[in-house]
C-alpha cells in the first residue's frame, strides 16, 4: 500500500510540475501596461480560472493528501523501529556450534636450568 501511494505521489508531483510550467505567469502583462496601455491594472484582469488552473488545483489537493498519507506511514514505521519493547519472534532452531579447542598456554613449557 505504501508503495502505491509513493508511486501516485511521484506521478502527481511530475504532473504538477508540467502543468505549472505550461501556465502563463500573472505578471506577464505587466510590461505592456507601462507603455502600451493594454491592461487596466499592473497584473491584468484575472478572469475566471481556466482548465490548467483547475487541473493544478486538483493535483495539488491529491499531492497534499498523499503527502499526509506518507507521513502517517513514516510515523507508524518509526514507532515500530524505535519502540522500547522487543519484537516477539520465534526462536530459530540451529545446529550447535562446533567445539574448538584453543589452548591459551603452550603444551610444553621450557625448563629453566
Amino acid at each position: 500500500m505504501e508503495t502505491l501511494v509513493l508511486v501516485l505521489h511521484i506521478l502527481v508531483a511530475l504532473g504538477m510540475i508540467g502543468l505549472i510550467l505550461l501556465q502563463q505567469g500573472k505578471g506577464a502583462e505587466a510590461g505592456a501596461s507601462f507603455g502600451a496601455g493594454a491592461s487596466s491594472t499592473v497584473f491584468g484582469a484575472s478572469g475566471s480560472a481556466n482548465f490548467l488552473t483547475k487541473s493544478t488545483a486538483v493535483l495539488t489537493t491529491i499531492f497534499f493528501m498523499t503527502s499526509l498519507t506518507l507521513a502517517i506511514f513514516a510515523k507508524h514505521n518509526a514507532q515500530d523501529l524505535y519502540s522500547l519493547t522487543a519484537p516477539v519472534s520465534t526462536p530459530a532452531t540451529s545446529a550447535p556450534a562446533p567445539v574448538t579447542t584453543n589452548p591459551t598456554t603452550p603444551a610444553q613449557t621450557p625448563s629453566n636450568p
